[in-house]
């Protein structure tokens, strides 16, 4: 494979900055041909709408009407980020997975599948998709074959965004249910004895960073990478439209969510 993967272990920062610092990753790997593997929480409670999805839904539902919120480049349904760990992965047009979007789903979940195994927790991949006509809004209440499940409820969700041949991942992996979405459980509630506080871990970095690449180094989100993502996330707030769809590039796309 020899390809080096950069991870960056991320703190805690708002939605768009977040959704910014992905939005710049993909083009960084494109413009470098540059593999990153990130990991990162969540500084406040926000709902990040999937790239088709009307605000008006977001609006129809109180629960979320005070809560910041902000546009994904990937599609599916909306995301409550509240207890969960994040991850994102971006990859160049020349890395093998971005020549096979879905086998990067069924790699990156394989991964997490076997740490929670090794964890205690019973899990399941799903195995498929949705026959319903009309989606639910939030999306971990959709359902798509990769998903993993424990004792029926969707605990890891993962979307992508493509642009010109690069690919963009990210994915979520429920911690613990939310005040604000109390009906979706998390690893938590589903398994009182989950380390939750392991997920971000130097060695769990390196089990996602397997992958990927055979070399993987921990730095900081580099130069050019923050220098864009500050860009886009100050064009966001400048036009106080942080959910409306930024990107001009076509869309070529899949999404579990």
């Amino acid at each position: 494979m020899n390809d080096l993967v950069h991870v960056i272990l991320d703190e805690p920062q708002s939605g768009v900055w977040n959704m910014a610092v992905d939005e710049a990753l993909l083009e960084e790997s494109l413009r470098s041909g540059t593999v990153f593997l990130r990991l990162y929480r969540w500084s406040e409670p926000t709902v990040s709408l999937g790239y088709f999805q009307k605000e008006t839904e977001l609006r129809h539902d109180p629960r979320f009407a005070n809560l910041p919120s902000v546009r994904r480049l990937s599609g599916g349904g909306a995301i409550l980020h509240h207890h969960e760990q994040t991850y994102s992965c971006s990859l160049p047009p020349s890395h093998r997975l971005a020549q096979q979007p879905y086998q990067l789903y069924v790699e990156i979940h394989a991964i997490f599948a076997a740490w929670l195994t090794e964890c205690g927790v019973q899990i399941t991949p799903r195995g498929s998709n949705s026959d319903r006509k009309e989606e639910p809004f939030l999306c971990f209440l959709r359902e798509a074959a990769p998903d993993l499940i424990v004792r029926g409820h969707k605990i890891l969700g993962s979307a992508q965004r493509r642009r010109r041949g690069a690919v963009l991942q990210h994915g979520s992996l429920l911690l613990r249910a939310s005040e604000h979405t109390p009906e979706l459980f998390g690893l938590c509630e589903l398994n009182p004895k989950f380390p939750d506080t392991i997920v971000a871990a130097d060695q769990f970095a390196k089990r996602l960073a397997s992958c990927l690449g055979d070399v993987f180094v921990t730095g900081e989100l580099p130069g050019p990478v923050r220098a864009k993502a500050t860009k886009l996330a100050n064009e966001r707030v400048a036009t106080d439209s942080s959910i409306a769809p930024n990107w001009k590039v076509p869309i070529d796309q899949i999404s579990t969510d």
